[in-house]
């Protein structure tokens, strides 16, 4: 049984009171909250070691020391070959862009790269941004359920295909995305795959020798940790991308995706994230009490995220937007649609109760529109973390059967 109590303690912002009474915060896919052993990090950083890399004294050996540390706790985190395969940006969208257009300079015009309706933007702009250079971009079909047409992608992947860009799991929705598919049809026409992780991550554990892919994108803040984007590249392949970089920067993975000075705080920061997961997991090696850590998480967000689905299944004034937890794996999100309230209505009557809910498209736009939503104002929001509780939702659920 997780200690969801225990587990609370961490989360300074968890104790914060609005109008007297406590906030639930139903809003993780937009960004987890922090604790207490990330924001330390951050700080102990900028009291002791604050300075730029690549010097002789000593607090710029330190920067040097908490960059190469962070490299080595996301490889674990990923399951990734070493730590030279992880690069660090911005966020997400920022690195796909990077990598997205230093890809597009290999391109020749007529060859192919494959989206799905289903994906972030940032998974989706930074491909079609390369239609200027003659690239043709096709998208994956969603269907009304929520998931992939798997047999529409099969049709639209070709042997001039060079890149598929797939997202593990919806934000918008909560789908898992069918993987192996994706890497078996990938593999056939020789095309590089590419995994936006960013709703995955926080969620379930991640072997990115296991999947298979070519590059794989997250952002630490959607796992309890600072604003910082993520990239793995299977070794030896960035080194083959011709980034934009300054004639100073490193010219190898995985620093030559990584312009100007980094966020060193931050990236402190995702290393304590990295340690605050793995403290709750059992094994050895850093690697196998992480796996063990999101076992656990993952146990008690889907026994939440199934109470609260059967709770809003039983409101006859809403329509849940996607999969039902019949399926075996989802992510632990549930969207709706009110029958007489718009997305923005329901989530200003929920943050009266101090229930942070998203309302809108999340940035999954082409899924949102694809589904005929996106005029009505989007969905309504409600994602699980680990330190949310069964009183929460049954909080949430009384306060929509009360719209």
């Amino acid at each position: 049984m997780f200690a969801t109590e225990t587990f609370r303690q961490h989360f300074p912002s968890l104790s914060r009171l609005h109008q007297g009474k406590p906030l639930i915060f139903m809003d993780g896919p937009g960004g987890t909250q922090v604790p207490t052993h990330v924001i330390k990090a951050i700080s102990g950083y900028y009291e002791t070691s604050n300075s730029n890399s690549h010097g002789v004294f000593i607090t710029t050996q330190e920067t040097d020391l908490v960059i190469e540390d962070m490299r080595k706790k996301v490889a674990a985190l990923l399951g990734a070959e070493h730590p030279n395969t992880i690069s660090i940006g911005q966020n997400m969208t920022t690195l796909n862009f990077a990598l997205a257009k230093g890809i597009g300079r290999k391109l020749q015009p007529g060859d192919e790269i494959l989206i799905t309706q289903l994906d972030h933007e940032g998974n989706r702009g930074p491909w079609l941004s390369l239609r200027e250079r003659g690239i043709l971009v096709r998208e994956v079909e969603l269907l009304p359920n929520g998931t992939l047409d798997y047999t529409d992608m099969e049709k639209k992947i070709t042997e001039r295909t060079r890149v598929v860009a797939i997202g593990m799991a919806s934000n918008a929705l909560g789908t898992v995305n069918d993987l192996k598919k994706a890497r078996e049809l990938a593999y056939r026409s020789g095309a590089w795959l590419v995994l936006d992780a960013v709703h995955y991550a926080p969620h379930f554990s991640i072997d990115v020798q296991e999947l298979g892919c070519d590059f794989l994108l997250c952002s630490a803040y959607k796992f309890y940790g600072p604003h910082v984007g993520l990239l793995y590249s299977r070794p030896g392949l960035l080194d083959q991308i011709p980034t934009d970089r300054l004639r100073t920067a490193g010219q190898a993975a995985p620093e030559n995706i990584e312009t100007g000075t980094l966020n060193h705080a931050a990236i402190a920061g995702v290393s304590a994230a990295v340690d605050f997961i793995a403290s709750y997991g059992a094994g050895n090696s850093l690697r196998e009490k992480i796996v063990d850590a999101y076992r656990q998480f993952g146990a008690h967000e889907r026994m939440l995220a199934e109470k609260l689905y059967n709770g809003l299944s039983a409101c006859k004034e809403l329509t849940i937007i996607g999969q039902s937890f019949q399926t075996s794996h989802r992510s632990p999100t549930i969207s709706f649609l009110h029958h007489r309230l718009s997305a923005e209505q329901v989530c200003r009557k929920l943050a009266e109760k101090n229930i942070c809910a998203w309302d809108g498209h999340f940035y999954a736009m082409r899924a949102i529109e694809k589904l005929g939503l996106l005029e009505k104002g989007g969905v309504t929001r409600l994602g699980i973390s680990a330190y949310n509780t069964t009183a929460e939702i049954d909080a949430v659920v009384q306060a929509v059967q009360a719209l």
